[in-house]
């Protein structure tokens, strides 16, 4: 009898999952839903198309992070899930009503902003208080080293290729240092597509191999420095960021009284997200030089900062963050693929011209922000991978890529800075810059 039940619960963690679903039932769900698409009987709107959005993205996500290579250097699982989903569409996979209703679910049906939204108001809300003004008062500066040395340094390349300068700095530039795809070249693309009265495909389509290609460099560039910081002590700390005896190890979360996850608090998280979305769209009304997802970002950031919203409200939010991004990464991932990815354009943009822009983009990122970190008391080695590298790479996964190719990983809340507040950085910069070119 105890042989049978350790055989049945061996026999159940051997079970091969996707999407915490065992292979079975999954199976069987991906044929109804196939079915129903070639059928064309798949429901109107979200009952249909976000399940099946779901199994696309599980199934090419689960492939891109068993690719040897691609999962250690080219981002894994997102990038097949995004150029994936855009083959299905180049290759006339998929039926033409289908590509539409997600098009819509992505745009005019607003699963994309309510995405945005939740990232942006739970991650920064979610970082430690005191974590974020030390990021405000002296790691900030080092973010802003990095942004311009790459800046700079791809606008002069770009310049001295025939690229131009403009176009470098805003479609290579830019989007490597926004911070990925979802809080980053997405919400990019939105931006400048409103602004420059363009469409966010085309530009998406132009971003992503950038953001791409700068993640796999970032990471080859990180092991690098790794060696560099080996064998040049002066410019490391083996670890530690700050030059002193403070401690870098910073507890990431705040005391909330009550942390249980109540299903009140996802309700919480999206009035208090929506909310402040609007906020930034009522600003951005009457101060229109600037996105309102940059005004979002300036509202969440002064609310964090004067702790002016209890500590459940907060948590609320972040709760709400990790389960969007837990549960519909791989949906936003597919409808950059489908609604925002032309892949024949993407294909022509990788170059020679086009990777070397990228690559001093990374190389600029590193030198703006070690060279910054040296005067505000941080090691250049420990900056240029914080400030600079996760900078430049993909969001979450990025940062975990990147730490672990630099054997740093507790420098993970600086990393985590860098991504979030980095990128709301970048999409404040873009804003701007678009208004003045």
């Amino acid at each position: 009898m105890l042989n049978e039940k350790k055989l049945s619960m061996s026999t159940e963690k051997k079970t091969f999952k996707i999407m915490g679903v065992s292979y079975q039932y999954f199976a069987i769900i991906a044929i109804i839903m196939f079915a129903a698409v070639y059928l064309d009987v798949l429901p109107k709107g979200m009952v249909g198309v976000l399940p099946f959005m779901l199994i696309i993205g599980s199934v090419l996500y689960f492939i891109g992070d068993n690719l040897p290579i691609v999962k250690d250097y080219f981002g894994g699982g997102a990038i097949v899930v995004i150029f994936g989903s855009s083959a299905l569409v180049m290759f006339k996979i998929l039926p033409v009503n289908l590509i539409a209703s997600i098009t819509t679910f992505m745009g005019s049906g607003g699963f994309l902003d309510l995405f945005i939204c939740g990232l942006i108001a739970g991650s920064l809300l979610g970082i430690n208080r005191k974590l974020l003004l030390q990021a405000v008062v002296r790691y900030l500066p080092c973010l802003v080293g990095g942004v311009i040395g790459a800046l700079v340094l791809v606008g002069l390349f770009g310049a001295i290729l025939g690229y131009g300068a403009k176009q470098a700095i805003l479609y290579i530039g830019i989007p490597i240092m926004g911070g990925g795809m979802g809080a980053g070249a997405v919400p990019l693309a939105k931006i400048f597509g409103s602004t420059l009265s363009q469409d966010p495909k085309t530009i998406l389509s132009i971003m992503t191999p950038a953001v791409a290609l700068g993640n796999a460099m970032a990471i080859v560039a990180a092991s690098i420095l790794d060696k560099i910081g080996r064998t040049r002590p002066k410019l490391s700390g083996n670890g530690e960021l700050i030059v002193a005896k403070e401690t870098n190890k910073l507890d990431a979360k705040e005391e909330v009284e009550d942390k249980s996850n109540d299903l009140e608090l996802y309700g919480i998280g999206i009035l208090f997200s929506g909310a402040f979305m609007t906020a930034g769209y009522i600003v951005g009304k009457f101060l229109p030089v600037v996105h309102p997802y940059a005004w979002m970002i300036l509202i969440v950031i002064f609310v964090k900062l004067t702790g002016v919203l209890p500590a459940k409200y907060e948590y609320a939010c972040s709760v709400w963050y990790s389960f969007v991004m837990k549960n519909f990464t791989t949906v936003i991932l597919v409808g950059i693929g489908i609604a925002y990815t032309d892949l024949p354009t993407v294909i022509a943009a990788f170059t020679l011209k086009y990777i070397i822009l990228v690559g001093v983009t990374i190389i600029g990122a590193i030198f703006g922000s070690g060279f910054v970190g040296k005067f505000v008391g941080f090691y250049p080695v420990e900056t240029a991978i914080t400030a600079g590298l996760c900078m430049a790479n993909m969001g979450g996964t990025g940062d975990v890529a990147v730490l672990t190719a630099a054997k740093r990983m507790h420098l993970m809340p600086f990393a985590a800075i860098s991504s979030r507040l980095g990128g709301a950085l970048i999409l404040i910069i873009a804003s701007v810059l678009l208004r003045l070119f």
